[in-house]
């Protein structure tokens, strides 16, 4: 039976990855499409690229904590460090920027409950 930290991790992991795909691959279609950015110059490729990396790492991370028993601590508290922190920088951004498109509304929503499924996860283990 999968244990429901591994499930989260794997779960939280598959929706970051194919974030990731929408910063780091042909970003030049994907963030027209999906986010009515265009990316304009080499400056923000790189930045979009280096994003989408750090998103696999970080997924890489999850998923080896979620199959080693001596990752899954250190992967639960950086997941949820990483939930939280995206979420408070959207909700700085609403209050210094405004209102973004919904989809980063949504965003924030499944940021917010991700970080307090990962922080209850991590209490139960502490």
């Amino acid at each position: 039976m999968i244990k429901k930290e591994s499930f989260f991790l794997v779960f939280v992991a598959i929706g970051v990855f194919f974030a990731s795909l929408g910063y780091g691959f042909l970003p030049s279609l994907t963030m027209p499409f999906l986010y009515d950015i265009e990316v304009t110059n080499t400056n923000l490729l790189n930045i979009l690229r280096a994003i989408s990396g750090l998103y696999i790492a970080l997924v890489t991370f999850w998923i080896l904590g979620a199959y080693n028993s001596n990752l899954q601590l250190p992967a639960l508290w950086s997941l949820t460090i990483f939930m939280t922190g995206i979420a408070l920088g959207r909700v700085a951004s609403i209050l210094i920027d405004g209102l973004p498109s919904p989809i980063f509304i949504f965003y924030l929503f499944i940021e917010i409950i991700s970080g307090l499924i990962g922080y209850a996860l991590l209490k139960k283990k502490l």
